[in-house]
């Protein structure tokens, strides 16, 4: 018998002998056909789950070797059925196989029912069973994958079915899962239900102090990882727990159903009254959706065809099987600007309780809190327009008992699992049954010839259907037959009646007429400078105007159901929004009406405020020591109410405005405006604010500039630019493109005779190829720099460039000469009045102190270094240094001491997004966990940390974590793997003539 795993690393066995499926490319193509079996699976979308970028020329071909592979190998443990070709794929065939996840979804639905006939004795035993299917995290061993999503799922149910079980197991009295229990809690440290069961258990095995403590953690863990405070239940545990009883804490019956959240969203549209036809669709669905995992469906046709009808009909149909509610998103998929899951996420998380100022900073963080706040609940997502896989994946909620509905004018074939249903247009009774709803039955048959030719003409499109039928219902005395002779001819058609963007353009024309001059000024530019979202700062900057006629100008709009008033911000701003299709429309009439000159100068307007704002944050903030930048120019005039609301919460404006920032600023490169471009990039770029280092998007406005100043000619701008990438391509851990860039600007700086240009370069080569290890290669880098640096007296840029080759030459072992670097640094910091400067110096010396053994020296300079990073705000740095002061205490024999801080230092790395911080972290852990002999601990720490630079390619501290590994691997006696982990980091310590060879070949 065949039995495939996904509860794990992907494998097949038959009679309990292994069948060989090859790497993890193979596996992943096998786990897709295996996910969808009994479908087939486009070959197109097989090679986006085997190389989900950039994958070779020749991937098709791959593709039919690794299914040729695959055959042979079941064919000769005797299956050679399993996977079938069908155009235009591949399909699986498990007809009487076992597959573990379908195993596990019967035996938690056989659990349940179960304990409705109060049998929990029988469900604890299907549970367990259940639970030991699994062999690690599901569809493990498969790389970078796209299938993570069902990944995540298949581990939510199993999360769900050791939930449902213990608290079966606590209904019967029993408490033998303790130890269990309590690893599960410290693992999902968030999930409240398993918290709850642990304090239960802690308290019925008399441990109240015990129970108390893991409410505590449990709350802290809460609000410091997701921004939330305890739901009412935990609460409640809480408090009869410090009572000393209650019926919370006796032995009951298990709750049958979740309890549902405080926060019950119910966002989907009406959608239209006289909705028609879909029959066979609507009830499918339907009943889809109302099942115990209801999954992902995708409503997929062309535009017009009523798929967003469809999906928010069926969704109120089904709203009552979704008690803990419906969530809604318009993913403007087919417009200029597409809603990211950044912009979705953070509108979720708010609707779903989270306080707004504890949203994560990265898309993956924001994905993880929002997974983890619908997993245990019931919840329906509907996606309305999705451009791509890519901008819903992250998105899709990955509780078994959650829904996602998705409409989108493709099919979306790399969501694996999803239900695919095509939306096709009407037939001719469903199209006939529309067009009477709408301009009546007794007209429509009144003039039937001409009726059905006015279908004919729009296709049975539904959205082509309703204009046509609405321009009837409006001209009462409009006969048919004008209609349909107008729409007969071609070369009218689409200006009579089309779907798209262009059906609604006599409408809005009717609206647009209808305003003032002014206001119709107003429209056009906002339409002109496409952002979705903006005040009435924005406004006012494009019309050279104050913000308080601005304001009345939008209030017209608003009126005039052009634009959309959408809230107050934090800063206590109105913000208003502008319809794609109206925004289309405006556009137009841009283009028509207005003289190009007019329009580039009120982008220009615009994006110089922008410009002008940020330069007073950097002003009042300011930034790292960054010396190459231009200072700023004299810029807009910025009303001083508006400039204090900003610096009131810099951060939290910048955030949020960041997406809008963007779209201006490309907008700006793309009418010609490549030095206010690149002015602005520069000053984005040098204003580093806490949790701002949204990187896709910086990525977005340096590109945008550095084409417009290559389309201009503009050497200047092109190396400021360049210059600007690759600093952008080293915060992102991407040494190599860095390096690149950073030669390119070079070039570009020497030609142009910029010697503050050369610097920077220089300067950012030297670290760029520090950070790999390159160190010979960073100390002729910077060598250069100094004497620029020292020609143009700049004494910040002389204690940054000190500071750097001091740390190179501390890697090599050159004690003195690193020591001597540190304190020109310092000295040029502490004379520029640089107190972030000075931090990052002193530890920098707290390294060189702590290489020396000097460790009392070192624990002070690392102590004033982390709290001047803690007085400026800079949560990041600050854990660079107490994690630094945390190492020198594990040096000195106090781990009990260090542990907490290495802890926390690790955890703000994970929020911050930072991969090198979290490396560093890691391995100091598995250090500790090594000296304590913790060798599990130790090994596991270290294989983290060593998979992060293999991520960021760093391969010196790759090859010092495998050297702290040889030493976990000789402490367990495996003499073998200590030596040739030993030799292979000693071989990267020689090549890369780095401290440890030094002190290594000594001994």
């Amino acid at each position: 018998m065949l039995q495939v795993r996904l509860l794990g690393p992907v494998a097949a066995y038959s009679a309990d002998e292994p069948i060989p499926l090859g790497g993890s490319k193979p596996r992943a193509l096998f786990a897709a056909l295996v996910l969808e079996r009994g479908r087939v699976v486009p070959a197109n979308r097989l090679v986006d789950v085997v190389w989900p970028e950039n994958p070779p020329e020749r991937a098709r071909a791959l593709i039919q070797t690794y299914i040729s592979t695959l055959r042979k190998s079941f064919a000769r443990h005797g299956h050679p059925e399993v996977i079938g070709t069908e155009s235009p794929g591949y399909l699986a065939r498990l007809d009487g196989a076992t597959v573990d996840a379908d195993l596990l979804a019967d035996l938690v639905d056989r659990a349940r029912e179960q304990v409705a006939r109060g049998d929990l004795a029988g469900a604890s035993g299907l549970l367990h069973r259940a639970v030991g299917l699994s062999h690690g995290p599901a569809l493990s061993g498969l790389g970078n994958s796209p299938l993570e999503a069902e990944a995540r799922r298949l581990d939510e149910l199993l999360l769900t079915a050791l939930a449902e079980r213990f608290e079966i197991e606590l209904g019967m009295g029993r408490l033998d899962h303790l130890a269990e229990l309590t690893g599960l809690v410290t693992r999902h440290p968030t999930n409240e239900r398993l918290r709850g069961q642990l304090m239960v258990t802690l308290y019925r095995l008399g441990r109240q102090t015990d129970a108390l403590a893991c409410y505590r953690e449990g709350r802290s863990a809460l609000v410091d990882e997701l921004g939330v405070e305890p739901g009412r239940r935990l609460r409640d545990l809480h408090s009869a727990i410090l009572r000393g009883g209650g019926d919370l804490l006796e032995t009951s019956q298990p709750a049958r159903e979740p309890r549902p959240p405080a926060v019950v969203p119910a966002q989907v549209p009406l959608g239209p009254s006289d909705f028609t036809g879909r029959e066979a669709v609507r009830t499918t669905l339907a009943d889809a959706l109302r099942t115990a995992t209801p999954g992902t469906h995708v409503l997929a046709g062309q535009g017009g065809s009523g798929k967003s009808a469809l999906a928010a009909w069926v969704t109120r149909q089904v709203a009552e099987s979704f008690p803990d509610g419906q969530l809604y998103a318009e993913m403007r998929g087919m417009t200029e600007t597409p809603a990211t899951p950044d912009e979705v996420l953070a509108g979720f998380l708010r609707s779903l309780g989270v306080n707004p100022t504890h949203l994560p900073d990265s898309t993956r963080e924001r994905t993880e809190l929002y997974r983890s706040l619908v997993a245990d609940r019931r919840l329906l997502v509907l996606f309305d327009d999705a451009a791509d896989e890519q901008q819903v994946r992250p998105l899709l909620p990955a509780g078994p008992r959650c829904a996602a509905l998705i409409t989108s004018r493709d099919r979306l074939a790399g969501l694996a699992g999803a239900a695919l249903t095509e939306v096709e247009v009407l037939t001719d009774d469903e199209a006939w049954t529309l067009l009477t709803r709408i301009v009546g039955a007794a007209r429509a048959d009144g003039d039937a010839e001409s009726a059905r030719r006015i279908l004919a003409a729009c296709e049975n499109l539904p959205l082509a259907i309703r204009i046509a039928g609405a321009r009837l219902a409006t001209r009462r005395h409009l006969p048919l037959r004008v209609l349909a002779e107008r729409l007969t001819d071609e070369r009218q058609r689409l200006d009579e009646l089309a779907a798209g963007d262009l059906a609604v353009r006599s409408s809005i024309s009717l609206s647009y007429r209808a305003l003032d001059p002014s206001a119709r000024t107003a429209l056009r530019h906002l339409g002109f400078f496409g952002l979705p979202k903006f005040d009435a700062w924005v406004l006012s900057f494009l019309l050279a105007t104050s913000v308080s006629l601005a304001e009345r100008m939008l209030e017209v709009l608003v009126d005039a159901h052009l634009v959309e008033f959408t809230g107050v911000d934090q800063t206590g701003v109105l913000r208003y929004r502008l319809h794609d299709l109206v925004r289309l429309y405006a556009r137009e009439r841009a283009d028509a009406e207005e003289r190009p000159e007019v329009l580039r100068d009120a982008i220009s307007r615009a994006v110089g405020g922008w410009r002008t704002m940020i330069d007073r944050i950097t002003t009042t903030f300011p930034p790292a020591e960054v010396v190459w930048r231009r200072p700023p120019g004299p810029g807009l005039p910025i009303a001083e109410e508006f400039a204090q609301r900003v610096l009131a919460d810099a951060s939290g404006w910048l955030q949020r405005e960041e997406p809008v920032l963007v779209i201006g600023v490309e907008r700006a490169a793309a009418v010609g405006l490549h030095e206010l471009a690149c002015d602005f990039v520069s000053a984005r770029m040098a204003l580093q604010l806490e949790g701002a280092n949204r990187f896709e998007l910086w990525s977005r406005i340096v590109t945008a500039a550095l084409e417009a100043a290559e389309r201009a000619g503009n050497l200047d701008g092109e190396a400021r630019m360049l210059a600007e990438l690759a600093q952008l391509r080293y915060a992102e851990d991407r040494y190599d493109e860095s390096r690149r860039y950073f030669g390119e600007a070079l070039s570009r700086f020497r030609v142009l005779g910029d010697v503050p240009g050369q610097t920077a370069a220089l300067a950012g080569l030297g670290l760029a190829c520090r950070e790999p290890g390159y160190l010979a290669e960073a100390l002729h880098f910077l060598n250069q720099a100094v004497p620029l640096l020292r020609d143009l007296d700049d004494a910040v840029g002389i204690g940054y460039v000190h500071r750097v080759r001091g740390s190179v030459l501390l890697e090599q072992g050159d004690f003195a000469m690193a020591l001597a670097n540190f304190e020109v640094s310092l000295r040029a910091y502490r004379r520029t009045g640089s107190r972030r400067g000075v931090a990052y110096t002193l530890r920098s010396l707290g390294l060189y102190h702590r290489a020396r053994g000097d460790y009392e020296q070192a624990l002070r300079a690392c102590a004033e270094s982390a709290e001047i990073f803690h007085e400026l705000g800079n949560e990041l740095m600050h854990s660079y240094a107490v994690r630094a002061h945390a190492t020198t205490e594990l040096r000195m024999g106090r781990a009990d001491a260090a542990l907490p801080r290495l802890e926390w230092a690790l955890s703000v790395a994970r929020e911050a997004g930072d991969r090198w911080g979290q490396g560093v972290a890691l391995r100091v852990l598995g250090q500790l966990y090594l000296a304590t002999g913790q060798l599990g601990l130790a090994e596991a720490s270290l294989d983290a940390s060593l998979s992060l630079w293999d991520r960021v390619q760093a391969p010196l501290w790759r090859a010092r974590t495998r050297y702290d590994l040889s030493l976990v691997y000789r402490a367990r006696g495996d003499i073998d793997r200590a030596d040739t982990a030993f030799t292979d980091a000693y071989q990267v310590f020689h090549h890369y003539n780095s401290r440890e060879y030094v002190e290594l070949r000594r001994h």
